[in-house]
């Protein structure tokens, strides 16, 4: 008999979060799980998953009514649902609520953020908070993406240390991973008319606050202040979509790096763009696990980011990348630089970077640690009724 299971995101943009669900939700072992997605009707996400799950278009911005949290119960009904599981703020209380009315035998969460982190306003998160604390009730297994999450909501949410599973994310591991890199680089320096001979920097994400870009703008101008005889020769992409472009932009002509940076927009292609960086850096000041992290170091790359919770259980300093203080510009670009002067330690970090994604963050290992616990919680669920 199948397990029938019913992931439940608002997907209103393309993130680590639901990249780490569309992986599961394509990886699940189809003998042994029905699946069903309610979310947003259009997006990125859609595209990832279609052609494996049906798809529940369901609308999350009509506010919190109770006519639309009874039908989702509706869907968990006639679908004979027995397990829920969710992610994100509004998904985690719509899915929670609908749930317990459906007396669905098993609800699962994932808090790869908790809702207090959310960029929003006082008022926002404070609504967020209230409604995430009540229905932490009705979840049977917390799944987090690190150590500094789990203690989180066992120290500060008060959830009992049984119900809180950590799970890393993870991604797909090429075995070729080396070669097609020289003709997508080609690919990618022919499109934004980059010379052959510059080295590129570059980022990769959401152009929001947490992913601290104007420290890294900052950390550019300090190499281009520098007297080192290679800066002219290197070039910075910022790759994505979000609210802080335009200050970011600003920012940008306003220190005279206009030449040196390029804004990439949201690409599709991020592996490829991976594979075109030298060097890939995460400036963010707050983060739950960033898969881009992962897809870089699967990809070999060498990596400077930010000595933060999630990101400091991913990359060892020293080893598999360099950490360095949030909020350090000149830091940040020391590291660069520092990596830029010396290639056989960047390959080396690349290639034990590489080394750690296989033995630790590989998406095969984590979707079974996922389908591991939906067996657990619906045979402790079924097995007390």
């Amino acid at each position: 008999m199948k397990f029938k299971i019913l992931f439940v995101i608002e997907n209103i943009f393309f993130g680590g979060g639901e990249r780490a669900f569309s992986q599961i939700i394509r990886g699940l072992d189809k003998e042994k799980y029905e699946v069903y997605v309610v979310c947003s009707k259009s997006g990125e996400f859609i595209e990832k998953i279609k052609s494996s799950v049906e798809i529940i278009p369901f609308k999350f911005r009509n506010g919190l009514s109770v006519a639309r949290i009874h039908k989702l119960a509706k869907i968990m009904k006639e679908k004979g649902i027995q397990i829920v599981h969710s992610q994100g703020g509004r998904a985690d209380f719509f899915a929670r609520i609908a749930a317990k009315i459906a007396k669905v035998p098993a609800v699962v969460s994932t808090v790869a953020m908790p809702v207090e982190g959310y960029d929003v306003g006082l008022l926002k998160k404070a609504i967020y908070v209230v409604l995430d604390r009540f229905s932490e009730r009705f979840v049977d297994k917390f799944i987090v993406v690190s150590e500094a999450l789990r203690m989180r909501l066992v120290r500060k949410h008060l959830i009992p240390h049984k119900k809180v599973i950590k799970i890393y994310n993870g991604v797909e591991v090429n075995p070729d991973v080396e070669s097609e890199i020289e003709d997508v680089r080609n690919k990618i320096m022919h499109e934004f008319m980059i010379p052959q001979n510059t080295v590129l920097v570059g980022t990769i994400g959401r152009l929001v606050w947490q992913k601290g870009l104007p420290y890294f703008i900052q950390a550019i101008r300090h190499i281009a202040n520098s007297k080192w005889q290679m800066v002219d020769k290197i070039k910075y992409l910022i790759v994505g979509e979000g609210k802080e472009r335009k200050n970011l932009e600003l920012k940008i002509k306003k220190l005279g790096l206009s030449s040196r940076v390029i804004f990439t927009g949201f690409r599709k292609d991020v592996k490829e763009i991976l594979s075109a960086l030298d060097i890939f850096v995460l400036p963010s000041i707050r983060e739950g696990q960033p898969i881009i992290l992962l897809e870089a170091m699967a990809m070999s790359k060498p990596i400077v980011a930010t000595d933060i919770e999630g990101v400091n259980e991913t990359v060892v300093d020293d080893l598999t990348g360099i950490l360095v203080q949030p909020k350090d510009s000149s830091a940040l670009a020391e590291a660069i630089v520092s990596l830029l002067k010396d290639s056989k330690k960047a390959q080396e970090m690349g290639q034990m970077a590489r080394k750690a994604v296989e033995e630790k963050f590989n998406i095969e290992d984590k979707i079974k640690q996922h389908e591991q616990l939906y067996e657990t919680v619906i045979a402790e669920k079924l097995g007390a009724c």
